[in-house]
């Protein structure tokens, strides 16, 4: 699977013109998902430049609206951008009033917030506020990854959290765009024979562990891909997934891929996929030493696992199998 690279700034030009302003503001429906992600990425392009590029504000974007979508104790914030702040990060811990947005005081108080639109207000509810203060605090580290990554580490304080944005910016950089969200079946849905079900849970051999995947039956070698789009962070041996990857799209969950016979040769970790890109073949490695097969039939566990923040847990990934054969089966039509 190939996709055609946009400029940048063209990009922003070409959706502009299909969608243009009056359009979004005479439309009585809800906002399309083409057209939030056009209002996203004018945003984006708006606070573009070389200390602070598009794709670092997206991916921070991106994340937190991540963590928001499976925390509880995260307000969901309103508006086009998921950015948000604390208020103490806003107005300054010690400032009496956590809805200010009078400079002076902000400033007086330590506070962070800062006037984007030049409405002479830094507002936590206005997107340009919220995106300029978070550009000013990437701008004063200075240009480059190295950079980013200590910018990030001082805002947020998790190594973890920074190595999942960075995963994210690489993404958007690589591919020019914030809609990656497309995603196939791992195994060929024509050609090859396979079978599965929902066996979140129940485990057939491995002890008393849950299993936390769905097991693809499938002929010794089939082709695995990657379902979806994403960075490999995680390729080799494990004592009871044998040969397996791993691999983070930019909605923190972890596609791992287990029991392989091979892998693909040219793929290491650090390395860019999408969906489609073969990733190796189904084989019965795992449970003993490296390199010890053939103690279950050949099969692909496929896990699928959501960071949000703090932990990580497993997920059914049944659900989604479902969908994504479906979609490949109508894509191969």
């Amino acid at each position: 699977m190939t996709r055609k690279v946009i400029p940048f700034l063209a990009f922003i030009m070409l959706w502009s013109m299909i969608f243009s302003s009056d359009t979004l503001a005479n439309t009585q429906q809800q906002p399309s998902r083409e057209e939030i992600m056009l209002k996203r990425m004018d945003y984006y392009a708006k606070y573009h430049d070389m200390f602070v590029p598009w794709y670092y504000l997206a991916a921070i974007d991106q994340y937190e609206r991540n963590i928001q979508a499976v925390r509880k104790d995260i307000p969901k914030r309103e508006g086009i951008v998921a950015l948000q702040f604390s208020k103490e990060y806003w107005v300054g811990a010690l400032n009496p009033n956590p809805d200010d947005t009078s400079i002076a005081s902000i400033q007086y108080f330590n506070g962070m917030g800062l006037d984007g639109d030049g409405d002479g207000k830094a507002d936590l509810a206005n997107d340009d506020d919220v995106m300029f203060t978070m550009k000013n605090h990437l701008s004063q580290y200075g240009p480059g990854e190295d950079n980013f990554k200590i910018a990030l580490w001082e805002y947020y304080k998790n190594e973890k959290v920074v190595t999942q944005i960075i995963s994210i910016a690489k993404l958007y950089k690589h591919f020019n765009t914030i809609d990656l969200d497309t995603h196939v079946f791992p195994v060929p849905v024509r050609g090859f024979n396979y079978s599965y079900r929902g066996t979140w849970a129940s485990r057939g051999w491995g002890g008393r562990r849950i299993h936390e995947g769905t097991d693809i039956f499938a002929g010794y070698g089939t082709p695995v891909v990657s379902t979806s789009y994403g960075v490999i962070e995680v390729m080799g041996w494990n004592e009871f997934g044998g040969w397996r990857i791993g691999i983070r799209d930019n909605h923190n969950t972890y596609h791992y891929y287990a029991h392989l016979a091979y892998f693909n040769k040219d793929l290491k970790v650090g390395d860019i996929v999408e969906p489609g890109t073969l990733i190796g073949g189904v084989g019965s490695t795992g449970y003993g030493k490296q390199g010890t097969s053939g103690k279950f039939p050949p099969h692909l566990h496929y896990g699928m696992y959501k960071f949000n923040g703090r932990t990580e847990w497993a997920f059914d990934p049944y659900p989604s199998l479902r969908q994504w054969e479906k979609e490949t089966r109508q894509k191969k039509k």
